[in-house]
């Protein structure tokens, strides 16, 4: 099977879309960044790929009758968990093992026996917690390995360093040096072996869902049997000078982000997205060409990294800032979107007595404030207007714009697709498409 594969590169999340010779989307795969983007750039294909064969097994597994589909995809999710569970596990085998090659020199004089008995009970209980994460149901703080492990490793050896009578902060030495290597060093590429592992976890209560377990080994093994001819790739984003393509296989991320979201919307015509590093307003035609744009100048202000950095300051998790600014019953005027005195506008509103959930909702407004005038400035909206980026997730977010638009330009259809961070990596896969057909 001839494959189509668009990689966008960002500043906080790398992105790859992959498509088939009919231009459908096969897969979907993110991480995060890095400060190596050519690992970056491999993980996210990876992720796709992986993406791709869960999508070759629906295919191949199609239930005569909605209570058979809802068991088929029931046993799908529990073979993608299982096969997260492997990948977690190795990852994690991986941290534990560059840990202990960094407990040397003169710190660790006399320690290092103490330090290495508590690295392995705080790797014994890592492990000990992992099945239930990826468990149906089960909750983790990230799909990144680094999030995941790195929250748990610092409470857990926090807890176990304390017990021991060992100082903490070697611990957290070790992790800090560690953690750089093993995000560095993309999972294995056996992919098939984790799939068959988890594949023999399922099947063992495929009986329970009233399956034939017979039926879904083979579907799964002919979905593992397809070969994925790697025709065209096309890389874009803001580390796009980074990708080891020639320059035929790069596009703008401005041409990409309006392509994509013409794939997503066809009668799109104007399109804001709100990115880590920038803002970008866009006009396209409706064949998706791009006619005008803007763009933010300067500064990540009022972007993804902004909103990275105020979660930081309240000690919350980025997806959290959303669905609390939600709760506020007044907007706060907020009036600098500069990251640099993000944190001190936010300390002074607080020692004023704001609730945070009104502060956050003033917060977002700015945002879209600030985007609003961007996209005022490549030509204002017209109807379909399409939202994306990882902000498009952001309840608060969507609300102020919905709200801004509304006020500014009357009724307009806003769309925003619940992949929406992956548009760019779309319209490169598109272009990787055109390319060769």
């Amino acid at each position: 099977m001839k494959t189509f594969i668009g990689i966008d590169l960002g500043s906080t999340t790398t992105k790859a879309v992959l498509t088939d010779e009919n231009a459908e989307i096969l897969g979907r795969g993110i991480t995060n960044s890095r400060s190596n983007y050519d690992t970056a750039c491999r993980v996210a294909k990876q992720e796709a790929m992986i993406d791709t064969r869960l999508t070759l097994c629906r295919r191949e597994l199609k239930g005569d009758t909605a209570d058979d589909a809802g068991k088929l995809d029931e046993l799908l999710t529990r073979l993608e968990l299982g096969f997260r569970l492997e990948q977690f596990l190795e990852q994690l085998d991986d941290l534990e093992q560059t840990c202990r090659q960094q407990i040397t020199g003169d710190r660790f004089a006399g320690k290092e026996n103490a330090v290495g008995e508590v690295l392995t009970a705080v790797f014994e209980k890592l492990r000990g917690e992992a099945p239930a994460m990826y468990a149906p149901g089960g909750e983790r703080k990230s799909d990144f390995f680094r999030d995941i492990a790195g929250s748990r490793y610092l409470t857990v050896a926090e807890e176990t360093a304390k017990e021991a009578g060992v100082p903490f902060d070697l611990l957290l030495n070790v992790y800090d040096k560690s953690i750089i290597e093993v995000e560095n060093r993309p999972p294995s590429d056996d992919m098939r072996g984790k799939f068959l592992r988890s594949l023999n976890a399922v099947v063992k209560d495929a009986p329970d869902f009233g399956v034939d377990t017979g039926m879904v080994e083979k579907a799964v093994k002919a979905a593992l049997e397809v070969e994925l001819e790697e025709a065209y790739l096309v890389g874009t984003g803001y580390g796009r000078v980074t990708l080891p393509f020639s320059k035929e296989h790069i596009r703008s991320e401005i041409l990409c982000h309006g392509l994509g979201a013409h794939m997503m919307y066809p009668k799109t015509r104007t399109v804001l997205d709100i990115g880590g590093q920038d803002t970008k307003g866009i006009q396209v035609d409706p064949s998706g060409i791009v006619e005008n744009f803007q763009m933010n100048d300067r500064c990540a202000a009022g972007c993804g990294r902004y909103l990275g950095y105020i979660a930081d300051e309240m000690n919350m998790g980025l997806h959290e800032l959303g669905p609390l600014a939600m709760k506020s019953t007044k907007s706060v005027r907020i009036n600098s979107t500069c990251t640099v005195f993000a944190g001190a506008e936010l300390r002074d509103r607080l020692a004023l007595g704001e609730k945070r959930e009104d502060i956050l909702a003033g917060l977002h407004r700015a945002i879209i404030l600030r985007a609003m005038s961007i996209i005022s400035r490549s030509g204002g909206i017209a109807d379909e207007f399409t939202f994306t980026g990882g902000v498009a997730k952001n309840e608060a977010a969507v609300r102020e714009l919905e709200k801004l638009v509304k006020e500014n330009y009357g009724e307009v259809k806003i769309n925003i697709d619940p992949e929406s961070i992956y548009t760019g990596a779309l319209g490169a896969a598109t272009f990787a498409h055109r390319a060769l057909n």
